[in-house]
């Protein structure tokens, strides 16, 4: 039995290393375009610390740029909404008392949930939790300060493309959850309707009309 659990909790340590390091180069990546594309230094390290949410953060950079911070807000509001069932999922494993639990709910990520959930008894199920939440925490956050001290020496951050580097790392970040089919109709439905809409819309408002493409599941 001990052996069966050092071999599980090496896969968890190993598994989760990987994840962590890709982590670092995404937040590496989001803390060198974001200054770059004029937010201050302070704002970019605070929103990782507090936010801690990837595709929250580059899409309201990307809103907050455009010159529609309201939209980001509201956006950003309605992608984290998924946490809300996701607490639900894992909260035996964030554990009891108001430290753990402030805490907890501030690492849980959708790869934490993940990890989490792919483990079968209670103790290896908080293993993972605490494993890879606090390691993509650190990995994000040590990733973010560096491209920030990266982007600060970058001039014009269209002539190295950097500019493509938002979107690239959106798609990054959700192509784990298109394997589903339904998650990639709504997806390529969303990005149908955002595409259509920007050259009619303020910026920002084509963002929040990909939800649209929800309706492609509920009218299942």
């Amino acid at each position: 039995m001990r052996t069966a659990e050092r071999t599980t909790d090496r896969a968890l340590v190993r598994d989760v290393g990987a994840i962590g390091l890709a982590a670092f180069a995404v937040g590496l990546s989001f803390g060198a375009i974001a200054i770059a594309s004029g937010l201050p230094g302070w704002a970019v390290i605070t929103m990782s610390l507090i936010v801690f949410a990837g595709g929250s953060q580059f899409m309201a950079v990307g809103l907050v740029t455009a010159g529609n911070p309201i939209a980001a807000v509201f956006a950003g509001l309605l992608l984290n909404a998924r946490h809300l069932p996701f607490g639900l999922a894992v909260a035996d494993a964030v554990g009891t008392g108001w430290r753990r639990q402030l805490v907890g709910s501030h690492i849980l990520i959708d790869e934490s949930v993940a990890f989490t959930m792919a483990q079968s008894d209670p103790a290896g199920r908080r293993r993972a939790y605490w494993l890879t939440g606090g390691t993509l925490f650190v990995t994000w956050n040590v990733g973010t300060v560096l491209g920030v001290l990266l982007g600060g020496s970058v001039g014009d951050p269209d002539a190295l493309g950097l500019d493509a580097a938002f979107p690239a790392g959106l798609i990054a970040l959700l192509l784990p959850s298109l394997r589903e089919r339904d998650t990639r109709n709504v997806a390529l439905g969303g990005a149908a309707l955002a595409v259509l809409t920007t050259p009619l819309l303020p910026a920002g408002l084509p963002v929040l009309l990909a939800l649209g493409g929800l309706l492609l599941v509920w009218r299942r």
